[in-house]
């Protein structure tokens, strides 16, 4: 399985998705918000478009990490992607 992770190599949600993930035998595109500023702009444009951001936008929570199957589809649970 191919996974694209949007996330922050700061954030320990996402640090233990990567290991979970990795454990799983998932090949893995990492998208670290806080290394590229192309990156980051992209997580932007989802967090404010993307209905599954509905119920974090407007709040503190910044939604990550966010998981993209190879058929474009998105996440934000991790055992979604471990099923």
């Amino acid at each position: 399985m191919k996974i694209t992770v949007i996330g922050s190599h700061l954030c320990p949600d996402t640090l233990y998705a990567l290991n979970r993930l990795s454990g799983a035998g998932a090949e893995i595109d990492f998208k670290d918000i806080l290394s590229c500023h192309a990156v980051l702009q992209d997580y932007l444009e989802i967090r404010e478009s993307s209905p599954l951001y509905e119920e974090i936008r407007g709040t503190r929570r910044l939604g990550i990490p966010c998981f993209v199957r190879e058929d474009g589809t998105m996440t934000l649970n991790l055992n979604d992607i471990l099923e």
